[in-house]
């Protein structure tokens, strides 16, 4: 069980196949997305959102360079605002309705010691980058050594890390892309007791 973790959770992009609107901004069964990935990481000793989107009391906001620079750089941008960094760094999206239910899932694997970090699988037993927990200094390691030019991509960033892959059990992984994605969860969440 992972317990002393710091959270990363990327709020940017334009969220262009969700038609303009501020996807960590939008709501689904009364929540922001957000609100919802916030929750997720309660238990983080520091919270970075990385996204121009307002943010609570308490919890760190910051932007990648360039803006919408994508995962790699989010991830970077919010590896740097952390002080006195944990052991563990959980990485989340901020566009998963049922992220309180994955980190849980999540969090509650027991990674070995040579495990360098933790994800969720989907249906077909992909490793969910953005559904993780990682050992801060395997990330910090990873981001230092991106090569010239950097890696961008996040696959590619975090591919060669030794990460156990743990089956989300009846948490959903699925992201919300589109406004049927909305839909969909706005009537799962609602139905939800």
């Amino acid at each position: 069980m992972i317990s002393a973790y710091d959270a990363v959770i990327l709020a940017g992009g334009r969220a262009s196949r969700l038609g303009g609107p501020s996807k960590p901004d939008l709501a689904v069964g009364g929540r922001r997305l957000l609100d919802i990935a916030l929750s997720a990481a309660g238990g983080a000793r520091q919270v970075v959102v990385v996204g121009d989107v307002e943010v609570p009391a308490g919890v760190v906001r910051t932007r990648e360079e360039p803006w919408f620079g994508g995962p790699v750089a989010g991830l970077e941008a919010g590896l740097a605002r952390l002080e006195e960094p944990a052991e563990w760094t959980l990485l989340l999206a901020c566009d998963l309705p049922d992220a309180e239910a994955a980190v849980a899932h999540l969090l509650a694997a027991t990674p070995a010691a040579d495990h360098d970090g933790v994800c969720l699988l989907d249906g077909d037993g992909r490793l969910q980058w953005l559904l993780g927990c990682y050992r801060t200094a395997a990330l910090r390691a990873r981001l230092a050594d991106r090569g010239d030019p950097p890696l961008t991509a996040l696959y590619r960033l975090l591919g060669p890390l030794h990460l156990l892959g743990v089956d989300p059990g009846t948490a959903s992984v699925d992201d919300l892309d589109t406004p049927a994605d909305a839909l969909r969860w706005t009537t799962i969440l609602t139905e939800r007791p």
